[in-house]
């Protein structure tokens, strides 16, 4: 159950500031299957929550959403229009070639606006679509969802974003949450069954730092550069400070890598892209 007395704007910004950073930037949660829902009613939640988030003063920023069901890239420009940073979209809707494949006009319009997107643990199909085929099931732990179907659609959204997203769409900003699911650990493993080596760091692919900590945060600095990692959060789910949050994160290599694109957002749209600092 959450606190609801304790979401208040003012004292998620008090948050913000003891984490030391000066913006954060808030997504509708994709786990609720929201975006999958028939478009008329998608988008009746969706254009709520955004109503409320984009009445959010500073430090807030936020994360558009769009409807799925027979999706538009017009929904893109009316996002960006409205001030949106740019793009949240589920993991499962980017999980294979042919997922990407669909959403390609939708990615190409963010390419063209070079506003980013943020891939959020998410499903392929709607929760009553999930019900029918019996991938949930009421009798697992509240916690089995975050260590099963998160970390493998994250893991399947990078490669498959790897092998069929990156060369159609070479200017994208992609942010991965939770790390990817680790998905770039594996990348031994991917190059020894076949599959393609990729390229890390690849600059233009980030990875948030939502419920992982130092252990995983220092794994993934080797691999693909701290200038790549953004610190994330799961509040008010998972408290960062549990897991020795952000302080493991080297912030002047990300600093040095976002501030030219953030004051080149301001200047171009009235409205930051992405805004980290210690």
């Amino acid at each position: 159950m959450i606190d609801l007395s304790s979401e208040a704007p003012a004292q998620r910004a008090a948050l913000v500031a003891l984490d030391g950073v000066d913006r954060a930037l808030v997504c509708l949660s994709s786990p609720l299957g929201i975006e999958w829902l028939p478009r008329t009613q998608a988008q009746v939640l969706i254009d709520a929550y955004l109503e409320g988030a984009l009445s959010l003063e500073n430090p807030f920023g936020v994360w558009g959403a769009i409807a799925l069901d027979a999706a538009d890239p017009g929904d893109v420009d009316r996002a960006l229009e409205r001030g949106c940073v740019g793009l949240s979209l589920p993991a499962g809707a980017l999980a294979s070639v042919d997922a990407i494949a669909r959403l390609r006009p939708v990615l190409a319009r963010l390419e063209s606006h070079d506003a980013p997107v943020l891939v959020h643990p998410g499903p392929r199909l709607s929760r009553r679509a999930q019900r029918a085929a019996g991938t949930t099931s009421l009798n697992d732990p509240l916690w089995w969802p975050a260590l099963t179907d998160y970390v493998a659609g994250m893991q399947a959204a990078w490669l498959a974003f790897l092998v069929a997203g990156r060369q159609r769409h070479p200017r994208l900003r992609v942010i991965f949450s939770m790390l990817a699911g680790l998905a770039p650990l594996h990348a031994e493993r991917l190059s020894s069954r076949g599959g393609p080596r990729p390229v890390l760091p690849d600059p233009l692919v980030f990875y948030e730092t939502s419920s992982y900590g130092p252990a995983a945060v220092r794994m993934m600095s080797e691999l693909v550069g701290s200038e790549q990692l953004l610190y994330g959060s799961d509040r008010p789910i998972v408290e960062p400070g549990q897991l020795g949050m952000p302080e493991v994160l080297e912030w002047a290599p990300i600093i040095e890598w976002w501030a030219p694109i953030i004051e080149c957002t301001r200047r171009a749209l009235g409205r930051t892209c992405m805004a980290v600092a210690r």
